[in-house]
Parts: C-alpha cells; sequence; structure tokens
C-alpha cells in the first residue's frame, strides 16, 4: 500500500487503499495471496476504522505488537494518529491450491515430474501462527511436498507408481497436516494429479502396448481359424457319416428288393454267399454306370463279364478267411 502515496479525498482514499491491497509487492515481485500483507485504514491519515473484505482476517496490531482480530465489516481498531499507533495485517480466509511440481526418479530408474495439488486454508482459531511465523507458505509446502514425494516413489516402479498414485497423495497429505497445523494451516487435500515420465519412456510405453495389442489380434485371428478349420472338419465327417448311412441303406434296400422278387412264391431261402453275390453285382453295375456318366473318364478296360463276379466275390471271401486264419 505504501506504492500507492496518498489520496486527497477520503472516498477516494479508501478506493484506493483497496486496489493497493492486491498488489502489494515483495522484494521479488508480486506476493502470494496467503501471504501476509500490511493494511491501511479507511480515513486518510488515520487507522482509527478500517473495513474489513469478507474474505479476510485483519489483526490489529499496537506500536507493532498483536493486540486482537477484526471481524468483517467496519470497524474501530483504536485511537490512532497518522497510522503511529495502529497498524493492520491481513491474510486471506479462501482456500487455496498449491501446485507443485516434483522431478523425481523411480525404481526401475525412469524420471518422472509429479504433478501434486494442495489446497490449505488458515484456521480461524490460528490466525495469529498463520501471520507471524511463516514467511513463505507456499515455499514450505514445496519443500515438504518434495520431500515426501521423493521419499516414497523411488521406492516403486513405474507401474506401480501409477497405481498407488492415492498412497502418494494419503502421505503427502498426512505430513502437510503434522507439519503445517503448527503454523497455523489446514491442509484439506493434497492430490497427486499426473505422472508424467520422459517422452522417450512414454513413446517406448505406447510401443509396447501396441506390440501387445497386435499379437492380441493375430493369437485371436488364429483361433478364429483354427474354429473354422476344426468346424469344416466336423462338418465333413459328419457328412460322410450321413452319406455311408444313406448308401447302406440304399444297398440293405436294393438287397431286400432282389431277395423278395427272388424268393417270391417259392420257400427258398438266399445264402449268405448269394446275397453277398447279388450286392457285388449291385455294386459293379453301379460302377459301371458312373463311368459312363463321365464324359472325360479315363478308365482301363479289362477283360470283364457280368459271371466274373461270382469269381471275384469268392477272391475276396477266401482273402478275408486267409487273413482271419493268419491273425489266429
Amino acid at each position: 500500500s505504501r506504492l500507492c502515496g496518498s489520496s486527497p479525498s477520503g472516498a477516494s482514499r479508501s478506493f484506493h487503499t483497496q486496489r493497493c491491497r492486491r498488489i502489494v509487492r515483495g522484494p521479488s515481485g508480486p506476493s502470494i495471496a496467503s501471504m501476509q500483507q500490511e493494511e491501511r485504514g479507511c480515513i486518510p491519515c488515520t487507522n482509527c476504522f478500517v473495513t474489513v473484505p469478507q474474505d479476510k482476517y485483519y489483526a490489529v496490531e499496537s506500536f507493532g505488537k498483536f493486540s486482537h482480530i477484526l471481524q468483517p465489516g467496519l470497524a474501530f481498531a483504536g485511537p490512532d494518529c497518522c497510522g503511529c499507533c495502529i497498524g493492520f495485517r491481513s491474510i486471506t480466509s479462501r482456500v487455496e491450491q498449491n501446485n507443485v511440481q516434483v522431478q523425481t526418479k523411480t525404481k526401475d530408474n525412469v524420471f518422472v515430474t509429479a504433478n501434486v495439488a494442495v489446497q490449505q486454508s488458515v484456521r480461524p482459531e490460528n490466525v495469529e501462527d498463520a501471520m507471524y511465523k511463516l514467511s513463505n507458505v507456499h515455499a514450505q509446502i514445496d519443500s515438504y511436498v518434495s520431500d515426501v514425494v521423493r521419499s516414497s516413489v523411488p521406492h516403486m516402479s513405474l507401474d506401480e507408481a501409477f497405481e498407488k498414485k492415492d498412497d502418494v497423495s494419503k502421505a503427502v497429505q498426512t505430513k502437510l497436516e503434522a507439519e503445517m497445523g503448527v503454523y497455523g494451516f489446514q491442509i484439506h487435500k493434497a492430490l497427486v494429479t499426473e505422472l508424467v515420465p520422459n517422452n522417450d519412456v512414454v513413446q517406448s510405453m505406447n510401443e509396447i502396448n501396441k506390440q501387445k495389442r497386435l499379437r492380441d489380434a493375430a493369437i485371436m485371428g488364429a483361433e478364429a481359424e483354427k474354429v473354422k478349420v476344426v468346424k469344416a472338419a466336423e462338418a465333413a465327417a459328419d457328412a460322410a457319416q450321413l452319406h455311408g448311412e444313406g448308401i447302406a441303406r440304399q444297398r440293405r434296400a436294393i438287397i431286400d428288393g432282389l431277395r423278395d422278387s427272388i424268393t417270391h412264391g417259392s420257400k427258398e431261402r438266399l445264402s449268405t454267399e448269394k446275397i453277398s453275390e447279388l450286392l457285388l453285382i449291385t455294386q459293379y453295375f453301379e460302377t459301371l454306370r458312373d463311368i459312363s456318366a463321365q464324359s472325360k473318364a479315363q478308365t482301363v478296360f479289362l477283360p470283364h463279364s457280368a459271371g466274373a463276379v461270382g469269381d471275384v466275390a469268392s477272391q475276396i471271401r477266401n482273402g478275408i478267411m486267409q487273413a482271419g486264419a493268419g491273425g489266429r
């Protein structure tokens, strides 16, 4: 407020003082809102009366010594002459957020930047401690946050650091609550909002994830192709089985029909040998029919006749019997 100078009128002085409260500067530029600031009264040349904003705590100093805290609104601080007897200091009552960036290393030697958001405010019952015990609240919070993060993250791998962000947040909040409570500050929340690895590490992680997805896609494609092949084989087997059953039923019906037509009206019964010959004759004529049905069939013709079917049947029977005898 000293930078603003004096104002000739009371109303102008009050407005000018309110503006000056927001642009008070410290040694290295604009001061942070939660740091204490010197204030002036609302009447020129005296600090008897002061207007206290709703979002600030005003401390009254009598000859430089803390006296008491004023409530919001117009307040009478005491008799004063040209600001020599009474002075004011203020600090915000709002919840503020500090954004802290801490660079550290994980257990698997990956450098990451942790972004931590700390929300704090002044305790109403400890306004005096908050004003007079710390010169730079934000720098103090930054130091505690950096200490906790750099002592916790190096014990975790990169994946564990992402999974256990809540554990780091709780450790930071516990540390700040214990340390900043002594100075009159209440820590509402400490959040690890983001962990940012090195750009090369990010690209490597993305490439690993990409290759993993491609491998999973290839495995799923192979499994789908396997299912297709297995199902096609099962369908072919079922079709062959049904085809064989149909042929068997067809030949059985043919044999039954031939047998009935031969033995019809007589008591003669066909032997198994005769039935086999009938079956072979039937297959013989079916084979000839299939060969003649093909226009591009390539067939080697051997001397044959329908009467030779009996010889073929006897040869098949003899071969089966000899094979059975050799097995015994």
